[in-house]
């Protein structure tokens, strides 16, 4: 069995909310006052995270899982979920996302877990703007989580920054400046119609173009071939060794090659990050499903996804969740 779709697409990269709460309050992410936090009866207890990827790794195909949140460094018991999914057979590969703030303590256990990498929120190298940003004087501690990612031989270290306008759209030169000096890579993201307040404005967002025309009036860009279902089309820099990506989700999708599925921290299938429909797999697992009936309805959850988004559609509808709820 594997989580093959209707157009033959086939999910390998599971993408595993443990959590939706977070330390930090990013504006385009959640209100600086925080969201209702799902209720904690609610959640997915660490054995049923461990099951629930242990069915897809062993009996749907799956052969990449990224821990998110909210911010995943806020469960308890990380280190020891990490362990857990790592002794796994066959082993996945094992990533996470994460605003970095808590990795100079985190990374050497999580390393030693099974991490195999990790991506890092960084929108700005400005303390100013990460403060206007997230509503926290964290930049250093994300900088240094970076660092610490690195020195224990986590490869690729990734960098995501999105760009808002009148913000920090004139930093794209020099975030990118930054990573290629301490080895990063850095992949730009274009603002996706994910807040909470559901005030997202297409016409407000800086488009990859416009990121790729910033990038270009300062490095020579040289895009490299084979994206395969890489959600970012990548760049070499200046021809050397480091690249840039931009993932344009809403401008450039990749629908068509799309090879990810999410599980939220409550224990929900979704197969698109803009899906409205959801499949529950917390209620029949706690009311006594085995693996093979859990796999059979995360299988058909899949086989329902739709061809794309649609932001550009004039039917579109913003899911009820937001980012932090769903798990980037």
């Amino acid at each position: 069995m594997s989580l093959r779709d209707s157009l033959g697409r086939v999910a390998t990269d599971l993408r595993v909310s443990l959590t939706d709460r977070c330390n930090l309050r990013c504006s385009y992410c959640m209100p600086a006052e925080g969201l209702a936090w799902l209720p904690r009866e609610e959640i997915l207890t660490d054995d049923e995270v461990v099951r629930l990827v242990r069915i897809a790794v062993t009996r749907l195909g799956v052969n990449e899982v990224r821990l998110t949140g909210g911010e995943p460094t806020v469960r308890p018991r990380l280190v020891d979920i990490v362990a857990r999914l790592a002794d796994l057979r066959p082993r996945p590969q094992l990533s996470m996302t994460t605003n970095g703030t808590s990795l100079v303590r985190m990374a050497p256990a999580l390393r030693a877990a099974g991490l195999d990498r990790v991506n890092v929120s960084l929108d700005t190298l400005r303390n100013d703007r990460y403060l206007a940003l997230t509503h926290r004087d964290r930049l250093g501690d994300a900088q240094a989580g970076l660092a610490a990612a690195a020195a224990t031989g986590m490869a690729p270290v990734k960098v995501n920054a999105v760009l808002v306008r009148g913000v920090n759209d004139d930093e794209a030169a020099s975030l990118l400046r930054w990573c290629l000096q301490r080895g990063y890579f850095l992949r730009f993201i274009e603002q996706m119609p994910l807040d909470p307040q559901h005030s997202w404005d297409r016409g407000a967002m800086v488009t990859g173009a416009e990121i790729l025309a910033r990038l270009r009036s300062e490095f020579t860009l040289s895009l490299l071939p084979g994206r395969g279902s890489a959600p970012a089309e990548l760049f070499t820099v200046d021809g050397g060794w480091g690249t840039v990506g931009v993932i344009g989700s809403v401008t450039a999708p990749f629908c068509a090659a799309c090879d990810r599925v999410r599980l939220t921290a409550d224990g929900q299938v979704r197969s698109c990050l803009f899906a409205r429909e959801e499949t529950d797999l917390r209620t029949p697992m706690r009311a006594g499903a085995d693996d093979a009936q859990l796999a059979a309805l995360w299988a058909r959850a899949v086989r329902g996804k739709r061809a794309g988004h649609g932001i550009d559609g004039p039917a579109f509808v913003q899911p009820a969740r937001p980012m932090s709820a769903i798990g980037g």
